[in-house]
C-alpha cells in the first residue's frame, strides 16, 4: 500500500506525537516544533527507505519507519539544542 507523501505526512503527524509520548521531557521548539520535526522525520524515513530499496509495504511498517525517523530528529534536535545553548 504506497500512500505518497501526504499518507507520510498523516503517518508522520501520529509518529511525531508517539515519538513525543517515546522522548518525555521539555523541548527547546515546543509541543508543535515536535510534532513538525516527527512530519519531517516521517517524510525523511519514507525516502530514505526508497534510496536504499527497503520495502516498506503496509501501514505497520511505516508506521514503524516513520516513528523511528521521528524518534532520530527529535534526538538530533535536542543535541544540537543542547550545544547551541552552552
Amino acid at each position: 500500500m504506497n500512500h505518497g507523501v501526504m499518507g507520510w505526512l498523516l503517518i508522520g503527524l501520529v509518529a511525531g506525537l508517539l515519538g513525543k509520548l517515546l522522548m518525555p521531557g521539555r523541548d527547546p521548539g515546543g509541543f508543535v516544533v515536535t510534532i513538525l520535526l516527527g512530519i519531517a522525520g516521517a517524510l525523511l524515513a519514507g525516502y530514505v527507505a526508497v534510496i536504499l530499496g527497503l520495502g516498506v509495504d503496509g501501514w505497520m511498517r511505516q508506521f514503524g519507519a516513520a516513528t523511528l525517523g521521528a524518534i532520530a530528529l527529535l534526538v538530533l534536535y535536542r543535541i544540537i539544542m543542547h550545544v547551541r545553548s552552552r
